[in-house]
């Protein structure tokens, strides 16, 4: 490339007529001058440069724009013309280097999420996969594969994953556990203190039952399929502890203690209190609570108390708030009143009482309606075919409204008991994300290990909920996790190649108004500077 510094004199030319042209010389090369053009005549100014490169004709031609803009000039039409199509070429070249496009937003957020809980520890792409699709969009083993490759470009192998399946449950879930314990401690500030304890049911969506897979008391209202039981054990602010899976004809009552004793010896827990519902109180389970040396606070099946206990009950004055206590058998039995719970007992009673006139209103019941759901308490069934609502056990049962029961072996003050029991909502609301966002039943499979794996995945998967849930709190983020997915889910991240440096580079799109939300997100900063707990 050669450059020219000489030029005609300019005073005579009005720089406005200035502009660039690209000149074909004999010898194949390119001249790049800058001419004036007065009056249909052209006159030659100065010459920028000779090449025979494109790319440098380019810069050339550049640097005969800049001259004239220096010199107060202007680009007519034609270098306007040029400059378009050299943007249109530019644009078309970039399209044409797209390797790919990858909608792999929630993946970029939840393999930090994955790595911040320390679950990067096990060596297990697999397990990583799985569990991120499942928060991202839950769907079967065979679909998950085809998500995997097509928004995230991670190829993996169905086989593969079923293989994968058969040994997980064996050989992983203990790791996930210690990890999901260590850092839930670090979250608490080193002591665990509450443990929450529940079960739900899960159901497949056939009608054969194999030992495991057992007909029983279905929460999901299932009661013609097979299922199994679920125990799951939760922190203060409901991070997952330990789980634990039981044939579906399993009584509820009697999955609490094994699970709590195991849990307690693997990870040498002390100073704890174990809380649960009602629905879990049996004396069985109290002697075993008590002989462990366990303190625990579980709702009382009032009643069901005895006949001088319940008229201590109901002898009592109903004060919004207020407490009141009596040893029972070496333990205390708390009850307290709330006018808000007596509102809600009194209308639940009478949706379900309009529930049992529209159900019943000929006064003929068949076999399938005889159930203990629900409130068919108030009926009355004579003949095995004739049924009427009893008024007097609807007037029996408006006494209790407000009421609510406590057993504990603690000191704690009342007010505590009933402020540490009313946090069992956080596993009522663990089971509602298992089974609505991460969708962890129905199930399909029908191998015991599949079973448990597949149970072991959403686990991890409710993890990650919960962490990235606490992550959005501490950095002042004001979505919920659901919001944050579901933005995440249209961000993109573009492959570009780039062939003369023979590399690959990417680039996440932050496009939308939604998109700026949860920006800050994809940068490095953003993980490096939230604080670990």
């Amino acid at each position: 490339m050669r450059h020219h510094f000489g030029c005609r004199k300019l005073k005579k030319y009005n720089f406005y007529n200035m502009f660039v042209r690209k000149k074909k010389n004999r010898s194949g090369s390119t001249s790049i001058v800058i001419v004036n053009k007065v009056s249909g005549r052209v006159n030659y100014i100065k010459t920028i440069g000779i090449s025979s490169d494109e790319q440098e004709i380019e810069q050339l031609f550049r640097l005969g724009q800049e001259y004239i803009n220096n010199l107060g000039g202007q680009k007519d039409i034609f270098v306007n013309y040029d400059q378009q199509l050299n943007e249109e070429y530019l644009t078309n070249h970039f399209i044409s280097n797209i390797e790919n496009v990858l909608l792999n937003g929630t993946q970029l957020i939840l393999n930090r999420v994955y790595k911040r809980i320390g679950f990067d520890k096990i060596d297990d792409q697999i397990l990583k996969h799985l569990a991120v699709a499942r928060l991202s969009h839950p769907m079967s083993k065979a679909a998950t594969v085809d998500y995997l490759k097509s928004h995230f470009e991670e190829d993996v192998n169905l086989s593969k994953i079923y293989k994968y399946l058969d040994k997980l449950h064996n050989t992983q879930q203990d790791n996930i556990q210690k990890i999901s314990i260590e850092h839930t401690r670090k979250i608490l500030g080193g002591k665990i203190g509450l443990l929450f304890y529940d079960v739900t049911t899960l159901y497949f969506e056939t009608e054969q039952s194999d030992g495991l897979r057992e007909n029983g008391f279905s929460k999901d209202g299932k009661h013609s399929q097979p299922q199994i039981v679920l125990g799951l054990l939760v922190s203060k602010d409901g991070y997952p502890l330990s789980y634990s899976i039981f044939n579906g004809s399993q009584y509820e009552g009697r999955t609490m203690i094994p699970i709590v004793e195991d849990f307690v010896h693997r990870f040498n827990l002390e100073d704890f209190v174990v809380v649960a519902d009602s629905g879990l109180m049996n004396k069985s389970n109290i002697s075993l609570l008590e002989s462990g040396g366990y303190k625990y606070i579980i709702g009382a099946r009032i009643k069901n108390e005895g006949h001088e206990v319940k008229q201590w009950i109901l002898s009592l004055e109903k004060h919004d708030g207020e407490f009141n206590e009596r040893q029972k058998d070496n333990i205390r039995l708390i009850i307290g009143y709330s006018e808000n719970r007596a509102k809600k007992d009194s209308y639940n009673r009478e949706k379900g009482i309009k529930r049992l006139q529209k159900t019943y209103k000929s006064g003929n019941i068949t076999k399938k309606n005889i159930n203990k759901k629900g409130y068919n308490k108030f009926l009355d069934i004579s003949d095995n075919v004739k049924v009427c609502i009893n008024l007097e056990k609807i007037e029996e049962d408006k006494k209790w409204d407000g009421l609510k029961g406590y057993i504990t072996n603690t000191s704690l003050p009342a007010k505590e008991v009933y402020e540490q029991y009313k946090g069992l909502w956080v596993i009522e609301r663990a089971y509602r994300i298992t089974k609505g966002t991460i969708e962890m039943r129905p199930m399909f499979h029908f191998n015991p290990r599949r079973i448990e794996a597949h149970v072991c995945i959403c686990f991890v998967a409710y993890k990650m909920y919960k962490e990235l849930e606490r992550v959005l709190k501490i950095s002042g983020i004001d979505l919920s996790v659901d919001k944050v997915l579901t933005i995440a889910k249209t961000i993109t991240t573009i492959k570009i190649k780039l062939p003369l440096q023979n590399k690959t580079i990417s680039q996440t799109l932050i496009l939308t108004k939604q998109h700026k939300l949860i920006e800050k997100m994809f940068s490095e900063d953003y993980w490096l500077n939230i604080l670990e707990f």
